[in-house]
């Protein structure tokens, strides 16, 4: 199945590159354009798509903006950040509006694709070099999700996983590099965000670094 998706980026050079680049895949097909988030209502309902891809500074209504929009709907489609900004702060800001993921525009069209079959299919995606500003610059008091009290210790396993979570591995890559099955990774993934007390890989992420599990 072809991924449709919504380019929001004020930049009309910037969508035609990035429109260009994904029209090389026969896996996603851009349906629909915006230059601002003031337009994303309308392409929602007029292009029904599957991932809207978002930058962050855009005029009129910006891509923070467009996310608190996106939150207070009944149902909406993931969103994924395409930025050149990569501060922490930021980044943290758009996880918490609900953003599926968050990308810089110096990203591979492979990655790029990855990251939108990622969203797609429920999971989060964040590019590696932006788990690692947040392990340089996100103080453990930040309070970045709610969480349990106590937290139950993670295995050594357990432990093993989410640190390849965090540097951008997909379940199907930590299986290929532990050995272990696909069905038997997604096991450990599944036990640790019950540990954790987060519903989805990003929030683990933020949530581990928050508490100094990763340094």
């Amino acid at each position: 199945m072809t991924i449709r998706i919504l380019l929001v980026d004020d930049q009309k050079l910037i969508r035609d590159g990035i429109k260009s680049l994904l029209q090389l895949s026969d896996k996603v097909n851009v349906v629909g354009e915006c230059s601002d988030g003031t337009q994303v209502a309308n392409a929602l309902n007029r292009f029904n798509p599957d991932v809207i891809l978002l930058d962050l500074s855009m005029p009129e209504m910006d891509g923070i903006a467009t996310l608190e929009y996106l939150s207070q709907q009944d149902s909406s489609p993931p969103a994924l950040i395409l930025t050149t900004f990569d501060d922490h702060e930021l980044v943290l800001k758009s996880l918490k509006l609900g953003a599926k993921g968050f990308l810089l525009k110096d990203i591979s069209l492979e990655s790029l694709i990855e990251a939108i079959e990622t969203v797609h299919s429920g999971d989060s995606f964040i590019q590696p070099a932006i788990t690692e500003n947040l392990l340089k610059n996100t103080p453990e008091t930040s309070e970045c999700f709610s969480a349990p009290d106590i937290l139950e210790p993670l295995s050594a396993r357990e432990l093993e996983v989410l640190r390849l979570i965090a540097s951008g591995y997909s379940n199907k890559e930590i299986a290929g590099a532990l050995h272990k099955s696909e069905g038997t990774i997604k096991n450990h993934v599944s036990n640790l965000l019950s540990k954790l007390g987060v519903r989805d890989r990003t929030r683990a992420v933020l949530l581990a670094i928050e508490k100094g599990i990763l340094r």
